[in-house]
């Protein structure tokens, strides 16, 4: 092994992702031991494995070695380079799982970053495509991260357990980051969403949207639910449907909620009717928890504010998710106002 006296040792195998994407910003490497080491099935699952491949693949001179049992990962990153990439992710987790990442990365790349991902597109875990392209790409242009070349496009969608999704993603370079004034939530003024349906009726992504429309209508009337019923090849590998709702206000804050059915041969059926009343219910509970960020952006908006300049940013956020929390160990200079009305999440 390679003389590894710098780097920061950590142990176990939570918030591996938030760890190499520090480790890749800030040049510091990482050492990660007992990864799972007392579980049946020691070390590093496939997904992360996928993820581990794709920041070698976005970098230029990364060091990477693990162990024979996996349980043991030392990474040293290169240069943030960008350029044309294909990546085929792992189907246990969704792309939102590797895209998360990247929009932390992407914007500090050398060249410009057009990457192409393939897998899961909606699952039951991880953000969907459709959400990240509602709500971080607009938080992402709030800090200046903007240009024709800015976009995220999904070329085919991919449901669990089978995959069989693509995506595009592209990001201009940004050296420097604009400081944020994010203190004022503002008014709900419209609901925007898309229901989507793979290898089943049409009918599916109908239903979903007479349901939604059920509970939203009487809080307030500009609601459009976009159907979004792809065929052939376009249409993944495995069937399924879901619902994402995105809220905007006023002042340009976007609030999302989003529920994908069980994958195929797993858990009991769901349907669509019920599916659609409870994705509205948790647009609601969203636009409840209040603040400028939804709860699936927080993380990147804390960390985009401690990648800019020396001015002082400034956001309003609702009870932190866990996601956040465990970044925030990272990140302990940055000022947080946090909404009070529902207790904080641990």
């Amino acid at each position: 092994m390679a003389t590894q006296a710098h780097s920061l040792s950590y142990a176990g195998c939570n918030f591996l992702r938030q760890r190499l994407v520090l480790s890749t910003l800030s040049g510091r490497p990482v050492k990660i031991r007992k990864i799972r080491a007392r579980d049946d099935n020691p070390g590093l699952r496939d997904f992360e494995a996928s993820f581990i491949r794709l920041l070698d693949k976005i970098t230029n001179g990364s060091r990477i070695e693990i162990n024979q049992t996996g349980t043991t990962l030392y990474y040293q990153p290169g240069l943030l380079y960008g350029g044309s990439v294909e990546h085929d992710c792992s189907v246990l987790r969704g792309i939102g799982y590797y895209l998360e990442s990247l929009l932390c990365l992407a914007p500090f790349m050398k060249h410009p970053l057009k990457i192409v991902l393939r897998g899961v597109t909606n699952d039951q875990v991880d953000p969907s495509v459709d959400v990240l392209k509602a709500t971080a790409l607009p938080l992402l242009k709030q800090f200046g991260i903007d240009g024709e070349s800015f976009e995220l496009k999904i070329v085919r969608r991919g449901m669990p357990p089978g995959g069989g999704g693509e995506v595009v993603f592209s990001c201009p370079v940004r050296k420097v980051l604009k400081p944020i004034q994010l203190t004022d939530p503002g008014k709900i003024k419209r609901i925007r969403g898309m229901a989507y349906s793979v290898r089943v009726s049409p009918q599916m992504a109908n239903r979903i949207v007479d349901s939604a429309r059920s509970i939203l209508n009487k809080f307030i009337p500009d609601i459009y639910i976009y159907t979004d019923h792809m065929k052939g090849v376009n249409s993944g590998k495995s069937p399924g449907f879901g619902l994402s709702l995105v809220a905007e206000t006023t002042s340009g804050t976007f609030l999302s909620a989003e529920l994908a059915s069980n994958p195929q041969g797993q858990g009991a059926a769901v349907l669509p009717e019920d599916l659609g009343r409870n994705c509205a219910r948790l647009l609601l509970e969203e636009i409840y928890r209040g603040g400028c960020v939804d709860s699936t952006n927080q993380s990147l908006a804390l960390l985009l504010m401690t990648l800019g300049q020396q001015d002082v940013s400034k956001v309003l956020l609702g009870p932190l998710s866990p996601y956040t929390t465990a970044g925030l160990i990272s990140k302990p200079q940055v000022g947080i106002r946090s909404a009070s009305r529902v207790p904080r999440a641990h």
